[in-house]
């Protein structure tokens, strides 16, 4: 870890946490049965068995919560909206109190209103392959914002579509547990729409500050053979330009709306393409990306079929973290100087929504060390001219890591599963200090 300072960024720069509901609010009992309620009902789903019945209590202590986000010193606080729980009666009135909650804490609320908890009711009538779940998020959509919107004026529409279709329609490691492989390119698609349409719902609701969190990350080939270099061309369309090009561009790459549900793909795309005003993006590592092997492999958690067109391959010699994540900080200078050059004056202004790593422990050196290379590595972007106007550390807290159950541990402050006690971690202060150190400057 570097021990010069950490270069000052621009003023207005936006320094956050992130969070999401299903993660880390509990209640389940005040909320609808959500798909994660289902999946992780069925034994063998979740690696050690767990739930997010209660996960870290935060819907009784976010008070504890928010005073935690006030010591830290952070702009703003990135959570989900949990649609389960506002279709419960009185569900909103959570929300309510927790924006009011960070209002008083001087702290920014940017909502995100889908993080992967879709309601089971709209699962059983066909989830996101059912073009009409797109319609009913923009309703909810619209009731969220008709609430909060008075106190929260930046929203985000969706987090990370890619890896809901990828491992929750294709691969079948999360809810709702689709194993369609292509086949699931529809749940793509009509996310991608309800993006759009929400965008829609909250301009007729007066917002104005509206971006998406996708995730991105540099794909590299295993090699200069053609073989490899196709299969990670293959694989960026899939998880980079798949869900970043209808929304800057208007377009789908490459022929893959040809393969897109609907009757009008282009029409679609013009909602799906409707102006925001910032683009999010979630990094943690770059790929290393070959030709099919012909075997199954696992990586990072995920069992990789070999009827897939690439595999992915370790990058050696780099650090990973205890979910097996290379650590490659110079990655996200690439992206986004990428980005750039591939999108030009489509690209918004970028905020990074995510970026983080799973490592134990309190005194944890590890996620400092992590967290000072990315953060370097996002100032040499911006040096580099890519206009990046935020950053959000995931996470807050330890949480229910969806497949992972709580074995996977994200977090700036430690939670006790058994007593919920609540102890910053070392990750925490270094964070703090580095945001009174900007401050300062």
């Amino acid at each position: 870890m570097a021990t010069n300072p950490i270069p000052q960024f621009p003023a207005g720069f936006l320094w956050g946490v992130s969070t999401s509901a299903h993660q880390i609010e509990g209640a389940a009992d005040q909320r609808e049965p959500s798909v994660w309620d289902a999946f992780t009902a069925e034994e063998g789903r979740v690696k050690d068995g767990s739930n997010a019945a209660v996960a870290c209590d935060h819907f009784h202590r976010y008070p504890e919560d928010v005073a935690l986000l006030r010591e830290l010193g952070v702009d703003a606080y990135r959570f989900s909206v949990s649609w389960p729980r506002v279709n419960a009666p009185g569900g909103l009135d959570f929300y309510d109190r927790l924006v009011d909650e960070l209002a008083g804490a001087g702290v920014r609320p940017v909502p995100t209103l889908f993080h992967w908890d879709l309601p089971l009711s709209l699962q059983e009538a066909g989830g996101w392959l059912n073009r009409d779940t797109a319609e009913r998020f923009a309703e909810y959509v619209a009731v969220v914002a008709d609430r909060l919107g008075d106190r929260v004026t930046k929203w985000i529409t969706l987090n990370e579509p890619a890896e809901h279709t990828l491992l929750g329609h294709a691969l079948g490691t999360h809810a709702p547990g689709g194993q369609l492989m292509f086949d699931a390119l529809p749940a793509a698609h009509h996310q991608l729409l309800g993006h759009g349409l929400a965008v829609r719902a909250l301009r007729a609701a007066g917002a104005f500050d509206i971006g998406i969190a996708n995730s991105h990350g540099p794909t590299w080939a295993a090699s200069a053979q053609q073989p490899d270099v196709e299969a990670a061309a293959f694989y960026d369309l899939l998880l980079n330009r798949l869900f970043a090009e209808p929304v800057l561009l208007g377009e789908y790459p490459d022929g893959i709306g040809e393969l897109m549900p609907g009757d009008d793909v282009s029409a679609d795309l013009k909602v799906i393409s409707e102006p925001i005003d910032w683009y999010g993006i979630n990094y943690y590592a770059p790929t290393r990306v070959g030709a099919p092997e012909g075997t199954d492999i696992e990586f990072g958690g995920v069992t990789i079929p070999a009827e897939l067109p690439f595999t992915v391959k370790e990058i050696e010699d780099v650090p990973t973290t205890d979910f097996g994540w290379p650590v490659v900080p110079s990655g996200l200078t690439d992206l986004l100087t990428a980005f750039r050059d591939r999108y030009g004056d489509r690209l918004p202004p970028v905020v990074i929504t995510e970026n983080g790593c799973s490592y134990e422990g309190v005194d944890d050196q590890e996620r400092i060390a992590y967290l000072d290379g990315h953060v370097r590595a996002l100032h040499r972007a911006v040096e580099a001219g890519v206009d990046v106007r935020g950053y959000f550390v995931w996470s807050l807290l330890d949480n229910f890591e969806w497949a992972e159950g709580y074995a996977r541990r994200f977090g700036l402050v430690h939670v006790d599963y058994a007593t919920l006690e609540r102890t910053p971690k070392a990750s925490y202060g270094w964070y703090r200090d580095l945001l009174r150190a900007q401050r300062r400057a």
